[in-house]
């Protein structure tokens, strides 16, 4: 597996990482066995770099993949994140204060089973709490030797600099594919690539879509998250879901999968943009390896860029609730 740097600090990971999220919340049923293969499989396949957080669970992601992952913890890299609340009433809040950072950070610590977390997200920013605040207690973690890396999800270009000020951050995730390319726009990458700090691009296949294996709404669980996402409703679905089969044709003349083209798509925006699409399945896992393999040519990109354009996806890529939460 091909490596990738993210930032100037040292860090660096496996060119696809994993996201770990629907292992244990979100996307339907749970298969423990099967979610503890992928992740064996993944190091097998040379994928050192894992993406959990306390939220998805909540606290049951971060266990398995600590527990899982605690016999090979010398060679994989684990990223977490701290911030975003899940309340009772089951709307979410987000806090950023310090002290909420240092318990979040020990008990993370404690479900992973590990002394230290490689890379430290805040999850959502806290419109409350100064970002020089919040970081300033993650540079604390670091000091401590809880936390080596530090990372921003989500966050807005003016936070991005603010943050990095106080002190270097080393990633930024957000969303970004071929059906979500806003940040080309509002000047996260641009931000980023200025301060020399990597880009982890998660949902690099549309939460799913952009595989091809969604036809239809109710092939998704019934307690899928993705019923609630605009993109996934309504006529926005069947919109979508034409681009769908436009990628699938793309991909068709490649002699490749509809995921592998989207990931390559990713990929090859640069070395800088590391993708962790997530899984459970082990096949589906091994596809999306592979596609570390596949070299678009710079015809294939503009007519790739010709296909998918800026603002192509049909509905925003969360509900109210949760849009209110980005690019702060």
């Amino acid at each position: 597996m091909q490596q990738r740097k993210l930032g100037t600090q040292g860090l660096t990971v496996s060119a696809i990482g994993l996201g770990c999220m629907g292992m244990s919340d979100f996307y339907g049923p749970r298969d423990e066995s099967e979610s503890v293969a992928t992740l064996h499989r993944a190091l097998d396949l040379g994928i050192i770099f894992f993406d959990t957080a306390d939220v998805y669970g909540p606290h049951t992601n971060e266990e398995l993949v600590g527990r899982t992952l605690k016999p090979h913890r010398d060679k994989v890299i684990i990223a977490t994140k701290f911030g975003m609340v899940r309340k009772p009433d089951g709307t979410r809040g987000v806090n950023g204060s310090p002290e909420y950072v240092r318990v979040s950070c020990d008990a993370s610590l404690k479900r992973l089973g590990i002394d230290t977390i490689d890379l430290y997200y805040q999850h959502r920013v806290d419109p409350n709490t100064p970002i020089e605040e919040t970081v300033g207690a993650m540079a604390e973690l670091v000091k401590a030797g809880k936390v080596r890396y530090l990372g921003l999800s989500e966050a807005g270009a003016k936070t991005i600099h603010r943050a990095h000020a106080t002190h270097p951050i080393s990633a930024v995730q957000s969303e970004y594919s071929l059906w979500s390319r806003d940040h080309e726009e509002d000047e996260i990458i641009a931000t980023v690539r200025e301060l020399g700090i990597g880009f982890v691009a998660y949902s690099p296949l549309g939460r799913g879509f952009l595989t091809g294996q969604i036809r239809k709404p109710s092939d998704l669980a019934a307690d899928d998250w993705r019923h609630s996402s605009p993109r996934f409703q309504g006529e926005n679905f069947q919109k979508n879901l034409d681009l769908v089969v436009k990628i699938e044709e793309f991909a068709e003349k490649r002699k490749v999968k509809a995921s592998q083209l989207a990931l390559a798509w990713v990929l090859a925006q640069g070395d800088d943009i590391v993708p962790i699409p997530g899984t459970k399945r082990r096949s589906y896992l091994e596809e999306n390896a592979a596609a570390v393999e596949i070299k678009l040519t710079p015809n294939e990109l503009i007519d790739l860029d010709a296909l998918a354009p800026r603002d192509v996806a049909q509905g925003e890529r969360y509900a109210p609730e949760m849009m209110g939460m980005l690019s702060l």
